[in-house]
């Protein structure tokens, strides 16, 4: 990724490209003109064949001259496990870690995988062994590895994708793979889902945190006192930037305190209220939010007064 020019767009706002189907390029001319900085192209399980240094070539001709950059590119499913699609997205994280360079990219993002239906201890020896080889790969092409916290409804007992939705299973993988170059994907919604306050995570983890998608929560505290979190009612909604519960100036604030450079990539399609034809008008609306909460627009200080204005109280 680019050195900035402009000190507010040390941390930019872009939103999540689908490229398992092949039009990643074509998606990303049609929203490059409205104001997204940065895209993240992802993958569903298997790159379906694709040929990702020609796609990342098309992905940035798409981009052209504009200030936009693709800082991470995603490749989610299970890697751990050995069906035939499971080992299309290890042989797709190779890819990614490989071809990575093409798109711009300096971070491959993704679920870590786990053994299935098994508690996330029994997972770690196959943790170890396929993401320290990983991480060894991405190492040697500068690149490094973010694992999203996305539960998809698992627990520490079972599930079927991912180990690292918790901070408990952080501390386990990073003491299994204590490398420099493996780190988060990081979201407030997860957090909310399993009712942990976001900012202190943010100041405990913010090392680790290597790219952050732009999803939010909506906890219903009415449901919970009257049903708990497993009756039949939902307690909680997942929600685009704007309309949920994180205050994500406060985040933005935290992460520049810790030095988080990157992107924060809008992760759209699981509001119950802007998806299908609203889809596009809640992404944007997060787009707007999220800068206004970065700041807004940047102004340039002028050095009138070095050391700062003398007429503020010291």
């Amino acid at each position: 990724m680019e050195i900035m020019t402009n000190p507010a767009k040390t941390i930019r706002i872009g939103t999540m490209i689908q490229a398992t189907a092949g039009r990643a390029a074509e998606r990303i001319a049609q929203l490059a003109p409205l104001g997204f900085e940065s895209f993240e192209p992802f993958f569903w399980q298997t790159t379906n064949g694709q040929d990702l240094a020609e796609l990342g070539k098309r992905c940035r001709d798409a981009i052209g001259d504009r200030d936009i950059v693709i800082q991470a590119i995603g490749m989610f499913g299970n890697p751990l496990e050995d069906t035939p699609l499971d080992r299309e997205t290890l042989q797709g994280w190779k890819d990614c870690i490989d071809n990575a360079h093409h798109f711009g990219a300096t971070v491959v993002a993704g679920f870590t995988g786990r053994l299935r239906n098994r508690p996330i201890p029994e997972s770690l020896p196959r943790y170890r062994e396929v993401w320290s080889e990983l991480a060894r790969r991405a190492a040697d092409r500068g690149v490094r590895i973010a694992f999203e916290n996305c539960a998809m409804d698992g627990n520490w007992q079972s599930g079927d994708w991912n180990i690292a939705h918790t901070p408990d299973a952080w501390e386990m993988m990073f003491n299994e793979t204590p490398d420099e170059h493996l780190g988060l994907e990081w979201e407030p919604c997860h957090q909310l889902v399993y009712l942990i306050d976001p900012l202190p995570q943010i100041r405990q983890w913010a090392s680790r945190i290597f790219h952050v998608h732009g999803k939010d929560a909506t906890v219903r505290w009415d449901v919970i006192r009257r049903h708990g979190i497993f009756g039949r009612e939902p307690f909680v909604h997942m929600r685009t930037p704007g309309f949920g519960d994180s205050n994500w100036t406060a985040i933005i604030s935290e992460l520049r305190l810790h030095g988080y450079v990157g992107c924060i990539d809008i992760e759209g399609w699981h509001d119950p209220v802007y998806r299908g034809d609203l889809e596009m008008t809640g992404q944007m609306h997060a787009l707007r939010y999220l800068k206004t909460c970065r700041g807004g627009e940047f102004v340039p200080e002028d050095g009138a007064y070095e050391g700062g204005d003398p007429s503020l109280p010291r």
